[in-house]
C-alpha cells in the first residue's frame, strides 16, 4: 500500500494506493511506468546520481537533465536518486522495496542479479510483490540474455521488412517511430495490471516476463501470417488489403483526405459529390475488362473526385453523407488539429524550464480520471520526501 497521498486538489486515479518501485530506463520501462503513473500508482523512480541516461536525449531551455526524450515518458513519477553501487544504496532500495506492490526494471537479469534485486532477491523481501521483467529475448531461446534496443527489436521482428510487402525494392529499414519499444512498454503495463488483479484475488505475488521480440513481433505480425495462417498455406504471407498500394491519402484542392468507404454505395456517393455521378455505370468503368484494370480505374476516379473539394469541405461533405473521411495531416499538423488541439495537448509550467506541450492520456474515466498529476521530476527531486516517508512507515511498521 502507498504511503503517499494523492496531491491536493487532484482526483485519484483507478491505480490510486498501487505503489511502483521503478527501475527503469530509456523508452519502454519508463512509458510503462508512465502509464501506471497517469491510472493514478505512485511512481517512485530510482535513479543512479547521473539519472535515467535518456534526460539528455534533445535540448531542453535551460538544463541538460530535462531533455524533451527524458520529458515525454516520465510525468507522474517521483525521482530518487540511489547509487546502487554502493551498500548505503542498494540498503536503501531494498527499504523501498518492503513499501511497493510492483518492482519493474528493463535491465538484463545477470545485471540486475548482481545488483541483488533477481526475483528471488526481492521476494525476500516482499514475498507478495509484483514484478516485472523487461527483456529483450524469451529465456527459452538462443537469444536469451542479448543486449535489446528498438532498432535490433524490428530488426528480428520483421519489421523493417513490411515495406517489401508492398514494394519488393524497397529496402530494409525501421517503421520510423520507437514502435518496439512502446508497444511492449504497453504490454508490460497490461502484465502489471493483469499480476496486480491475481494478488488482489489470491494474495499472491508473481514473477512476469515481458519479453521484447515475442511480444512485439506477435503484435506486429497478427494480420500478417495471413496465408500462412494453416500449414500447409493457403494463400501468401502479408494481410492484403493492408498491403495494396493503394491504402494512401489522396490529394484535395488544397491538402489530403483519406477516404475509407465501408461499401460501394458510399464510394460512388464520394465520387458523385467530387462531379463524377454514376461512377460505375461510367464508360472509364465499364470498358475496362480485367480486375486489375477496374481497381485501377476506381481509385484514378477517386481521386479526381477528392480533388474536387478542399480538406475542410470535404470533412462537412462527409459528416453530411455518412462517408468515413478524415483529414491526413503531415507529423507536425497534428498540432493545427481541430480535434487534438482540445482533446490532446496540454500547455504545463516546468519548474525551472518554462513552459512546455503535454499530451494528455488518452483513457477516459467517469469515475477515477487518469490525469497529470506531477510533471517530469528533476534527478532525486522527491528523495528527501520518499525518504521521510520511508522512515515514517517503517515506524508505523514497527509500532
Amino acid at each position: 500500500m502507498t504511503v503517499q497521498a494523492t496531491p491536493q486538489g487532484a482526483r485519484p486515479g483507478p491505480l490510486a494506493g498501487v505503489r511502483v518501485i521503478d527501475l527503469t530506463q530509456f523508452i519502454l520501462g519508463p512509458y510503462a511506468t508512465q502509464t501506471l503513473g497517469d491510472l493514478g500508482a505512485d511512481i517512485i523512480k530510482v535513479e543512479e546520481p547521473s539519472g535515467d541516461r535518456q534526460r539528455g536525449n534533445g535540448k531542453a531551455p535551460k538544463s541538460k537533465e530535462m531533455g524533451p526524450g527524458y520529458i515525454a515518458f516520465n510525468r507522474n513519477k517521483r525521482s530518487v536518486s540511489l547509487d546502487l553501487k554502493t551498500d548505503e544504496g542498494r540498503d536503501t532500495l531494498r527499504r523501498l522495496v518492503a513499501t511497493g506492490d510492483v518492482f519493474i526494471h528493463n535491465m538484463r537479469p545477470a545485471a540486475v542479479a548482481r545488483l541483488g534485486f533477481s526475483y528471488e532477491q526481492v521476494k525476500a523481501i516482499k514475498p507478495d510483490i509484483v514484478y516485472v521483467e523487461a527483456m529483450g529475448y524469451d529465456d527459452a531461446g538462443p537469444y536469451a540474455g542479448l543486449q535489446a534496443f528498438d532498432d535490433l527489436i524490428q530488426s528480428a521482428s520483421g519489421a523493417c521488412g513490411l515495406g517489401q510487402l508492398v514494394d519488393p525494392e524497397a529496402e530494409l529499414r525501421p517503421l520510423p517511430s520507437y514502435l518496439a519499444d512502446k508497444t511492449c512498454g504497453l504490454f508490460a503495463a497490461i502484465a502489471t495490471l493483469a499480476a496486480l488483479r491475481h494478488k488482489e484475488q489470491t494474495g499472491e505475488g508473481q514473477y512476469v516476463a515481458v519479453p521484447m521480440l515475442e511480444s512485439f513481433t506477435g503484435f506486429l505480425m497478427a494480420e500478417h501470417l495471413y496465408g500462412e495462417t494453416f500449414i500447409p498455406p493457403t494463400s501468401s504471407f502479408g494481410f492484403t488489403t493492408a498491403l495494396t498500394p493503394h491504402r494512401k491519402p489522396m490529394k484535395t484542392r488544397d491538402g489530403w483526405l483519406t477516404v475509407n468507404p465501408a461499401n460501394a454505395v458510399q464510394s460512388a456517393k464520394f465520387m458523385e459529390l467530387g462531379g463524377l455521378p454514376g461512377a460505375y455505370e461510367s464508360e472509364r468503368m465499364t470498358s475496362k475488362t480485367s480486375g486489375r484494370e477496374k481497381v485501377a480505374e476506381y481509385y484514378a476516379m477517386m481521386g479526381e473526385a477528392a480533388a474536387s473539394h478542399t480538406t475542410e469541405e470535404w470533412m462537412a461533405i462527409g459528416a453530411e453523407n455518412s462517408i468515413p473521411v478524415m483529414r491526413a495531416n503531415t507529423a507536425k499538423g497534428i498540432f493545427e488539429d481541430a480535434q487534438l488541439s482540445q482533446t490532446l495537448f496540454e500547455e504545463r509550467t516546468l519548474e525551472g524550464e518554462g513552459a512546455y506541450r503535454a499530451m494528455k492520456p488518452g483513457l477516459r474515466f467517469s469515475k477515477t480520471p487518469a490525469s497529470i498529476r506531477r510533471d517530469p521530476p528533476r534527478i532525486g527531486q522527491d528523495t528527501d520526501d520518499v525518504l521521510a516517508e520511508l522512515e515514517a512507515w517503517e515506524a508505523s511498521a514497527k509500532a
